[in-house]
Parts: structure tokens; C-alpha cells; sequence
């Protein structure tokens, strides 16, 4: 199946005009207008396929690799934070937006860390505590010791967590959405939500003061960002 380029989402850095169709994304963990497809990441912006035979060619011979992940379908989601590997060509890059909300990728050192967004938890048998992540990735654990909003660090080679980054005074946040997406600031003030209104965060960039929506904080860091951003 494929979109239309033209409505498409706007945040797919994709020329709107030399031709009709793009690939539309599987669906998966994220969302029409929060993934772009492997073909749109290997011909648009790392330009290493100028066709989608040729970005084939590069899935069918086991080049790419998404979170440590081999993938061969050229309309998988890849969202932010996900993990991009093309080994032979010593390619290693995380998936983030730019400030006016459009994917890029920002090329990093260390390709074996991802963090993820805790966005709801369950739960299951036995009272454990099940997560659930932004990139739809769940976690089976026997303490309840994470909230909505935390992220995890987790070891993409063996599956574990490294360590949480809480959503609290002092952290430090990637914005994904509204006015101020993609800046980093740390947090100064949380606001609790009502029923009719949503929760927000105040923030610091350098020391100015800004207003957002708390889901829009994804925390990246304590002091300092943890990952290359």
C-alpha cells in the first residue's frame, strides 16, 4: 500500500512534487505521523539508494539493521530514538526531529543504547508489573518501581535495563512534539493534570522559561544527556 506524497505527514523529509506515491508504513509501534519507512531513510536522507529496487537489494542482502535488528521489509516504522545500522558502510545513527518537527538522523558513537519512553503499565499474573514502551516494547518486572513518563536505558544487545531516567525537577528532556520539539531543557516545575485539563511541565532552555504538555518530555538524561543527541 502507499500514500499519496503531497498530504502526506509533514514531518517525512520527502519532496512533495517529482512523484505521486511514497511507501506507507507497516502498521506498527508508532503511529502514521510519528514513523517514516526504511525506504524514505535509505533514498532521502542517508542517499544511499536513489530506487526502491536498489533499497530492496540493500534489505535483501542483510545491510540494515533497526535496534540490533536485521530488517528486509522497505515499509517497516522506524521512529524516534530507534537505532539505524548500516554496518559495511560503518553507518550508525539515532532517529530524532529537527526543530521545526521533521525526522533526521544524528550520526552517535554508541549504537548499543536506546532509550525508551514508559508509556503505560499493566498489571499481570502473579502482581507483576508489566511496561509498556514507546516503541511497543514490554517489560515483565517483579517491582513497580517505574512511572508514566520515565524512560528506561536499555542494553540493546542484551535485552536489559541499564538504568531509568525519572521525569522529575532537575531532568533533562528531548521535546517530541509542539512548539518547542526537538530542543533539549531541563525541568523545573511539573504540573498535575485535572479531568479537563492536561498535565505540563515548565522547563529551562539556558534560563529561559518555557510551558509544554508533559508528554511531550522524553527524559534523556539527569544531569546530562546520556545518549548523543
Amino acid at each position: 500500500m502507499h500514500i499519496k506524497r503531497i498530504p502526506s505527514p509533514k514531518n517525512w523529509p520527502i519532496s512533495r512534487k517529482e512523484n505521486t506515491w511514497t511507501a506507507r508504513p507497516l502498521p506498527g509501534p508508532h503511529g502514521l505521523h510519528k514513523c517514516i519507512t526504511v525506504n524514505i531513510i535509505l533514498k532521502e536522507i542517508l542517499k544511499i539508494a536513489e530506487t526502491t529496487k536498489e533499497v530492496k537489494k540493500i534489505l535483501q542482502d542483510g545491510k540494515l539493521f533497526i535496534n540490533k535488528i536485521k530488517r528486509n521489509e522497505y515499509k517497516f516504522p522506524v521512529g524516534i530514538m530507534d537505532i539505524i545500522e548500516v554496518p559495511d558502510l560503518k553507518i550508525q545513527n539515532i532517529v530524532l526531529y529537527n526543530k521545526n518537527g521533521d525526522f533526521i538522523l544524528k550520526e552517535i558513537k554508541d549504537s548499543k543504547t536506546k532509550l525508551c519512553k514508559v508509556t503505560g503499565k499493566t498489571v499481570v499474573k502473579n502482581k507483576k508489573i508489566q511496561i509498556h514502551l514507546h516503541d511497543g516494547r514490554n517489560k515483565l518486572l517483579d517491582k513497580n518501581a517505574y512511572t508514566v513518563g520515565d524512560t528506561i536505558v536499555l542494553d540493546l544487545e542484551k535485552g536489559d535495563i541499564k538504568d531509568t531516567l525519572k521525569l522529575e525537577k532537575g531532568a533533562v528532556i528531548y521535546l517530541t512534539d509542539g512548539s518547542y520539539v526537538g530542543n533539549v531543557g531541563k525541568v523545573d516545575k511539573i504540573e498535575n493534570g485535572t479531568f479537563d485539563k492536561k498535565a505540563k511541565i515548565i522547563f529551562t532552555i539556558g534560563t529561559k522559561k518555557y510551558e509544554t504538555l508533559k508528554d511531550y518530555a522524553f527524559v534523556i538524561g539527569k544531569e546530562k544527556p546520556v545518549i548523543d543527541i
